[in-house]
């Protein structure tokens, strides 16, 4: 399996509530250094995941973006609900995301974490932009759990949280 990151699946219900984000200034200075090689691969699988994710439209970018969860992966969405499937997770992709908006991360806000025998946690903060308007008015707090087998990674685990309407 190839690595990817999506967790946007659900972003179906990005009907914005109105609870605290962290902005990247308050964000816990514990995380790795921006050059370990561990945060330099979990940001690139970020942007790589993110990437299919905003071009969803293209069903090979959509498959592409499916390719980075594990297929019993949990997607929790205060928002959206949870869903338990990536199966699940991409179909609420295609109908409430793709061709509607995309999904930027805040600079400076990613955080990667280690996690001893199994992966990595990273975390941050990203908004979503209109495709029709072209305005970027959401922004919500993320943490996805990836595990490392052999050379592979893949999301096991996203929540995406704190969303709210930004002018």
């Amino acid at each position: 399996m190839k690595p990817l990151s999506a967790l946007m699946g659900l972003a179906a219900g990005l009907a914005l509530a109105g609870a605290p984000t962290v902005s990247a200034a308050d964000a816990h200075p514990a995380g790795l250094a921006h050059t370990d090689p561990l945060f330099v691969t979990i940001s690139a699988l970020d942007t790589a995941v993110f990437d299919a994710f905003n071009r969803c439209s293209d069903p090979g970018e959509l498959r592409k973006h499916a390719s980075y969860f594990a297929p019993h992966v949990e997607f929790y969405h205060d928002n959206g609900g949870v869903t338990w499937t990536r199966k699940d997770m991409i179909a609420r992709t295609r109908q409430n995301v793709c061709g509607h908006f995309r999904r930027e991360l805040v600079a400076g806000s990613l955080q990667v974490f280690p996690i001893r025998d199994f992966g990595a946690i990273e975390q941050g903060v990203h908004r979503f932009c209109q495709f029709d308007t072209g305005k970027c008015d959401g922004i919500a707090n993320f943490v996805v759990v990836w595990r490392h087998r052999g050379d592979a990674w893949q999301i096991t685990r996203v929540l995406s949280y704190g969303h709210q309407a930004v002018e």
